[in-house]
């Protein structure tokens, strides 16, 4: 099928308010033609009203929406040339696959062999081939959700929105799904907004991903940069895992920050450069359970209690108990010969570490 040219969409100065409630604040964002974009939050953090105003379903109490260069905001839904996909997939029972791939081509008036020929090409882009004549109920999630996909993208979208498409199907299945809509995108790039509230699945599949809390964009940037450089420990724990320590910054020396961890001696140091915190006082140290490895000196490394050990296939997952009573997780591929109680010490390379306000 072929690929006409993409839209970005800039976002400016959006509100939403319903009553009392502020479900937007004054948002900006611009999205870059063919990028796949996902706002990832928690229930009630504002991204599903974005995608609505996006898609036309709700008005902006201020601001404007632009896609392609172009002012929509006062657009109703039919002239914004938006494809969606929705949780529930919203596939019409009584139509075949054909069918219901057909009914936005046939809409627009496309007849005939021209039809034929859309349908089909986005049948077979979603590996579905051979699927037209059957029935809706004769398909598995996966292949609904795909079916559901091939009809949001047939009518050659200036813009793509999914909106929690993957949240009625199991996990197994989710992760690959995942990976049919990320080979999808690279194959075919359109500028995407995907909502999810499931971390995983934000990190999979995003060329980048903005983090959504009360109404506001709190931090926007590649998989890579959220998990690895998150703004504050809110992010941090909401993208995984995460071992956050007390700490107090003692100050900058050259190219290194110092710092004391609250219930051991000593003091430690982590590069000074893109810290989110480096001033003098309270703070929090962020080190990823992947990050943990057991130590067998006593040179950099803490003095721990292993409290619950989980096999995790793969991986083994160590609960730890630092000296101030927090709790953490050390995650390794070797199955560690530790038993709950032990006593062990656990060590980090410093650039694997992130200093965080103390406050979310």
């Amino acid at each position: 099928m072929a690929v006409k040219e993409t839209h970005g969409v800039r976002f400016e100065q959006i509100c939403k308010s319903f009553g009392e409630v502020k479900a937007l604040r004054p948002l900006n964002l611009e999205i870059k033609p063919g990028e796949f974009l996902t706002l990832l939050g928690p229930s009630g953090s504002g991204k599903t009203t974005l995608l609505n105003i996006v898609a036309g379903f709700l008005d902006p109490d201020d601001g404007r929406l632009i896609l392609g260069g172009q002012d929509v905001t006062a657009l109703p839904p039919r002239a914004r040339n938006i494809g969606m996909v929705f949780q529930n997939y919203a596939l019409f029972p009584h139509m075949s696959v054909a069918e219901n791939v057909a009914y936005g081509l046939k809409v627009r008036g496309v007849k005939g062999m021209a039809l034929q020929r859309q349908v089909n090409e986005a049948l077979e882009m979603v590996q579905l081939g051979g699927y037209g004549e059957r029935a809706i109920d004769q398909l598995s999630g996966g292949q609904q959700q795909r079916v559901a996909l091939a009809r949001a993208m047939v009518i050659e979208p200036d813009l793509l929105l999914m909106d929690e498409p993957l949240g009625a199907l199991d996990r197994q299945l989710r992760k690959h799904v995942q990976l049919e809509i990320r080979r999808l995108h690279t194959k075919s790039p359109r500028t995407t907004i995907y909502v999810t509230h499931d971390q995983e699945e934000a990190l999979v599949m995003s060329d980048r991903v903005a983090i959504m809390r009360n109404g506001r964009i709190v931090q926007i940037g590649t998989p890579g940069e959220l998990y690895e450089k998150p703004d504050s420990a809110y992010i941090a724990r909401f993208l995984g895992e995460s071992n956050l320590l007390p700490v107090k910054v003692l100050g900058v020396e050259k190219d290194r920050i110092a710092y004391s961890i609250r219930g051991y001696e000593g003091t430690f140091s982590t590069p000074a450069k893109g810290q989110a915190e480096n001033t003098p006082g309270e703070a929090q140290l962020l080190i990823r359970p992947e990050a943990l490895r057991v130590s067998q000196t006593d040179g950099n490394s803490l003095r721990v209690v292993v409290e619950e050990v989980v096999y995790l296939g793969e991986l083994t997952a160590t609960k730890l108990r630092f000296a101030d009573g927090q709790e953490g997780w050390l995650r390794a591929m070797k199955s560690p010969a530790h038993q709950p109680g032990a006593v062990i010490r656990v060590t980090w390379a410093p650039e694997d570490t992130r200093l965080l306000p103390a406050k979310d």
